[in-house]
């Protein structure tokens, strides 16, 4: 066999030759020295001290050191291996492995010392541990000088591996003050100081402070983080001053103004102000960077009409991107019956739409003879070319990835120029969230709901009250009124029959019930009346055939996945049921129960759990049960999923903040914003070289 060269072939990475661990580390984003350094520890284990097995209780979580007394695997109606310790005292513990390997059988061979860490349990054979930690010592071996830390971590990254690269970088990391002294809160310690000790803790530091992130080297993490962010929102938002965008100024008589004498209904005071503000931007020599946020049904779509009608009024294109195809296709049917009449030609590009079609459909766009285009994440897609793209509106627009939103952004073909952008949202922002993240986005609200939309009571259930669920939809069609029904899944997971039998009260709940059993029990359930089925695996024809169905009323039933979560907008709709609602966020929750109270009859949102619940799951549904105000859905939001995930960090792979917390580093967020602006006018290298420490190749993103 020739001889293997230690060079990677030809085109070979070096990715390849890295080792399981490196790789995980790679996929957890720890490449530089700094990264490791900044990996700071779940939480700690106090292996500083060892307790005589005689004065360990149950119930305490301590270290223990004895020698092996005997090891053995029992079958006791599954194999586990147990091993019996004896210390000085005299006393003895045993050790409980039900997931074990051969390595467990040689470090606790007979006579073997050993060091084990765990909880104290009172055991049919005296005192036990179950599945403590452990390592082979010999005796007299030195406890470790301070707290061990517990890294968040991955498959094949095992702790000690992780442990000593950490320990490797924190010595190389860069971690020299570049922050001038005065900006720095008092009282807390260097930068290397603080994430050494986070690391290391010494054992006489109070492990309750470090946990909740109140010891002053926890602090100082938390600030280092704000201000970054801080500062590269500052930073983005004084860059955005120097680029320039078409001035769009609004002319008296123009095809806004028709608009509005077209429109059915009029303005709210809540949209006439947003409008007024939107316009102010579209006349400036700068790009608009707003989010328009307001609660479901709150008119959000004719406000972005209005926008848009002054841009191609000015002689420029505007585009719509919504992240579906149904609420895409709502939009486009709701902006066609408005803006067809006054001579505005309306293109549709979705990724169903293929040939002749499509090639039509980019051809108007190109020549500029649409005006307005409408469609998915199809509009920003290669081959979509904008004569004179001036207005780029994207619907719910924390669905879509920071590199969509941002090339949306960059579709103005005309050198030097940028267009303006309106995101809009039905998922408010808290203020506090807003500041922090959207300091270089200016933001618009709707705080009033339209007249004559009717107040929806939202009711809780355990999934085995689904029979009375079912009477009240007998009732609710016999009235003439429709219904949806909302599960999360799509594949069948068990046979339609089981599903007819549970909704007849006959058997145990599924674990979780899906779209396709859901159809079939519900059609058995109601014999004689339509129930029709909607998911995002049908082909974009038989949705849109359904929803027509639907929308007509030849269908009064509809189950559905979240498909129908924004953009559907059926009237005499007057019952939601949400299967599994634990399962859902609390934003998609509000957005569901938004698609009935849209019509004259008193509307009823159902949330179907299956028990029992989380303290999550709890904290969602009774949220959802006090209020029907979105800003106050948001607010619980945000306090249960943090920030990270309620501003849809997961879309770029990165956390938005890993230390700090919005409410409870209330102080501390106070004093960053006091400070940012002043260090960037004074010391903008001092800035830079602070935000690019913390962000590196995320500020891009933070931009979009």
């Amino acid at each position: 066999m020739p001889r293997m060269s230690s060079k990677p072939a030809d085109g070979a990475t070096e990715k390849a030759e890295l080792s399981a661990p490196q790789r995980a580390l790679q996929r957890l984003g720890l490449v530089r020295a700094i990264d490791l350094a900044l990996h700071l520890p779940l939480r700690y284990e106090d292996e500083t001290q060892v307790t005589p097995i005689a004065r360990a209780y149950p119930g305490e979580k301590v270290q223990v050191e004895g020698t092996v007394l005997e090891s053995r695997v029992e079958q006791r109606g599954r194999r586990q291996f147990i091993a019996k310790i004896v210390d000085e005292s005299d006393a003895e513990l045993v050790l409980r492995f039900l997931n074990f390997y051969p390595s467990h059988q040689k470090t606790f061979a007979p006579g073997q010392r050993v060091r084990v860490r765990g909880e104290i349990r009172g055991g049919f054979l005296g005192r036990e541990m179950v599945h403590p930690s452990f390592k082979a010592v010999v005796p007299g071996a030195p406890l470790p000088p301070s707290l061990t830390p517990v890294y968040p971590t991955t498959a094949q990254l095992p702790q000690p591996y992780l442990r000593k690269v950490i320990a490797s970088s924190l010595a190389r990391a860069p971690l020299q003050e570049v922050l001038p002294p005065q900006v720095i809160p008092e009282g807390l310690p260097s930068l290397r100081v603080a994430v050494e000790t986070l690391h290391h803790p010494p054992p006489d530091v109070s492990l309750h402070e470090l946990e909740a992130g109140s010891h002053p080297a926890a602090q100082r993490l938390k600030f280092e983080e704000l201000l970054a962010q801080q500062l590269s929102q500052l930073a983005s938002r004084a860059e955005r001053a120097l680029l320039r965008a078409p001035g769009i100024v609004p002319r008296s008589g123009g095809l806004h103004e028709k608009l509005l004498g077209v429109l059915p209904f009029g303005l709210t005071g809540a949209q006439r102000r947003v409008v007024d503000e939107i316009v102010a931007d579209l006349a400036g020599p700068r790009p608009m960077h707003r989010l328009l946020q307001g609660d479901v049904g709150a008119g959000k779509t004719v406000v972005a009409a209005l926008a848009a009608a002054v841009a191609m009024d000015a002689g420029w294109q505007c585009a719509l991107m919504a992240p579906t195809e149904i609420l895409a296709e709502q939009h486009f049917a709701k902006l066609v019956q408005w803006v067809q009449p006054l001579g505005i030609e309306v293109a549709w590009l979705s990724g169903s739409r293929k040939g002749k079609a499509r090639a039509k459909a980019l051809e108007q766009v190109a020549s500029g003879a649409a005006r307005l285009i409408v469609g998915t994440h199809a509009v920003i897609q290669e081959g979509v070319e904008f004569a004179r793209l001036g207005l780029a509106i994207v619907d719910e627009q924390h669905r879509f990835g920071v590199q969509q939103r941002l090339a949306l952004r960059r579709k103005l073909a005309i050198e030097g120029l940028e267009p303006h952008l309106l995101m809009m949202t039905a998922t408010p922002i808290p203020r506090t969230l807003a500041m922090t993240y959207f300091a270089d986005l200016d933001v618009s609200t709707i705080d009033e709901l339209p007249p004559g939309r009717t107040p929806i009571v939202t009711r809780v259930f355990a999934d085995t009250r689904r029979p009375d669920v079912v009477e009240r939809i007998r009732d609710d069609i016999a009235a003439g009124r429709q219904v949806y029904w909302v599960c999360p899944l799509i594949e069948e997971s068990e046979d339609a029959e089981n599903a007819a039998a549970e909704f007849a009260g006959r058997a145990e709940p599924l674990t979780l019930q899906n779209v396709t059993d859901t159809h079939a029990a519900l059609a058995a359930a109601l014999p004689g009346v339509g129930v029709g089925l909607l998911h995002g695996r049908m082909k974009p024809a038989d949705k849109a055939a359904t929803m027509a169905q639907f929308k007509s009323g030849a269908l009064p039933v509809l189950v559905a996945t979240t498909v129908i979560e924004v953009g559907v907008d059926v009237p005499n709709a007057s019952l939601m049921v949400i299967e599994h609602a634990e399962r859902f966020g609390l934003a998609q929750l509000h957005q569901l129960r938004g698609r009935v109270g849209r019509g004259s009859a008193a509307s009823v949102c159902v949330l179907l759990y299956a028990p029992p619940l989380s303290l999550v799951g709890k904290e969602r549904l009774k949220a959802m049960a006090e209020t029907t105000d979105g800003f106050e859905i948001a607010r619980r939001d945000l306090q249960i999923r943090g920030p990270g995930e309620f501003m849809g960090a997961r879309q770029s792979g990165d956390q938005l903040l890993r230390f700090a917390d919005l409410e409870e580093d209330a102080p501390l967020l106070a004093h960053v914003r006091q400070v940012a602006p002043e260090l960037l006018a004074r010391a903008p290298g001092a800035a830079s070289a602070h935000v690019e420490r913390w962000l590196g190749g995320k500020l891009e993103w933070m931009k979009a």
